[in-house]
């Protein structure tokens, strides 16, 4: 394991995950079911897409240090371009949330943020950050590590501080904040693709 490698995938998931829509359907299953399973479910979720987001950016590692580092440039631009331009957007809508919590068994209630967070985490911005990280670095559990933390924080965050979390943050500056945090990985990205060269 490479500290700096979790370190810097922290650092970059983090602020990405918090305006996203994963947070706000956190929110939403917290406000329907009892803390703890939501907790269990979504960081579940986040760990096998972590999982799934690290292999595919290692396999990406397996081609030419030029063609690597180009199509890192290209995710994490992409990345940046799309954190912009949603910076003026509002947050988006989980759906209403359940007046009160249902009364549902551990498993089923967990089962339920689990399936809802899995697809939703599908080609997200963290997932983006996290294969353009495993890319980048050939430190893949180190990667993962690090993604998983920042996920699991923004879960820990959205279950246990409900829907007034989404009152409380600038989400535009955060957007800003993480689009600025791709554009240099992007532009780090090119240098290192145009040396391979």
């Amino acid at each position: 394991m490479v500290l700096s490698v979790i370190v810097a995938a922290f650092i970059l998931v983090l602020p990405v995950e918090l305006p996203d829509k994963t947070l706000f359907a956190t929110l939403v299953l917290a406000t329907r079911f009892a803390p703890l399973p939501v907790f269990v479910g979504v960081g579940t979720a986040f760990a096998v897409q972590s999982a799934i987001a690290v292999t595919a950016g290692s396999l990406l590692s397996l081609l030419p240090a030029a063609v690597v580092s180009g199509v890192v440039a290209v995710l994490f631009l992409v990345g940046a371009v799309l954190l912009w331009r949603s910076a003026t957007e509002g947050p988006e809508d989980g759906g209403e949330a359940a007046e009160q919590r249902e009364q549902v068994p551990f498993l089923r209630a967990a089962a339920i943020s689990f399936g809802v967070l899995f697809a939703a985490e599908w080609g997200d911005l963290s997932q983006l950050a996290t294969a353009g990280l495993a890319a980048r670095y050939d430190a893949p559990l180190s990667v993962f590590l690090g993604s998983w933390a920042a996920l699991l924080v923004v879960s820990g965050l959205a279950v246990f501080l409900g829907t007034k979390l989404a009152d409380r943050l600038p989400i535009p500056l955060i957007r800003r904040v993480a689009a600025g945090l791709f554009l240099v990985f992007a532009v780090i990205a090119v240098v290192e693709t145009v040396r391979a060269l």
